[in-house]
């Protein structure tokens, strides 16, 4: 854990729960591709710039979620270094509260105030800054969170993120988090047609082809769908889908998982609801899904 790996000339990734990506600029400068989740993480990165007598420039961050931004101000604090982040991640990088807050739907109990869903906040500056190192292109790559990016470096190393997850994390527990099931289906379109040197996903192998990996995460988005479509077979609230969701993926429930995959559940449900799949109808005051025949 915590590797350093070469992907080309001028690209790397330290091997982590989140991978980190390490873009050597020259004259011994690098940037980084996001900072890991946590304090402990930021101290081992930089460990790893002062074995290669690197001097951090800047940190590019691909989202806000919380194990991609956790280094950041340890990392900040301890270089100087800039952090740069765009549209709606940049207020999440900038007031981290907002991430637990907006799982939750409302002020987070402590149960989902601790560091996998609350990183320290952090000096922000947006990729629209001139000193952004501009030979670095910022790919769109919205769906799984809001204004989420991946990055297309020199030597055609792109860094995706978490538009992919791995076959054993699906396999594992299903239900992946998405914020706009529409956007994140779009997002799977548009890496399946890319083309790089190497790809690599924050949660998954890194390879020099994703597509086969990409189907398979656009099967489960469709499976997970069509499962929600035959609870709803019969009017069904939203605690009930969830409860039969977990039930059928043989998932554990607890205060994280009820809010990560619970606000999943919900993208699912607007998602279909849009498309004409599901109807809503109201009953006693609760809120029920009904499939469209």
């Amino acid at each position: 854990m915590y590797e350093l790996v070469q992907t080309g000339d001028k690209s790397y990734y330290i091997n982590c729960p989140a991978k980190i990506g390490v873009y050597d600029a020259g004259d011994g400068s690098v940037y980084l591709i996001d900072s890991g989740n946590d304090k402990d993480a930021g101290r081992k990165v930089r460990q790893i710039l002062d074995k290669n007598n690197w001097h951090l420039k800047g940190i590019l961050n691909t989202h806000s979620n919380a194990d991609h931004i956790g280094g950041n101000r340890y990392l900040q604090n301890q270089t100087g270094c800039k952090v740069f982040a765009g549209g709606i991640e940049a207020a999440f990088t900038k007031y981290p509260i907002l991430e637990p807050s907006f799982l939750y739907g409302g002020y987070p109990c402590r149960d989902l105030r601790h560091k996998f869903l609350l990183a320290q906040d952090c000096a922000v500056t947006d990729f629209s800054d001139e000193s952004f190192p501009r030979e670095i292109e910022i790919i769109p790559l919205p769906g799984h969170f809001f204004d989420m990016t991946g990055f297309r470096l020199p030597d055609q190393t792109v860094f995706l993120a978490d538009c992919i997850s791995s076959k054993a994390t699906l396999e594992k527990y299903a239900v992946s988090f998405i914020y706009d099931v529409d956007a994140y289906l779009k997002t799977l379109d548009k890496v399946e047609q890319m083309e790089a040197a190497f790809f690599v996903p924050a949660h998954a192998e890194a390879s020099g082809d994703v597509k086969e990996l990409v189907q398979f995460n656009r099967a489960k988005v469709h499976e997970i769908a069509g499962r929600i479509l035959e609870i709803c077979g019969e009017p069904a609230g939203f605690e009930r889908i969830l409860q039969k969701l977990f039930e059928q993926y043989r998932l554990v429930m607890n205060f994280e998982q009820y809010a990560l995959v619970g606000s999943t559940v919900r993208s699912y449900l607007a998602w279909l609801r849009d498309q004409g799949r599901l109807a809503v109808e109201f009953e006693d005051n609760l809120l029920l899904w009904k499939t469209v025949s």
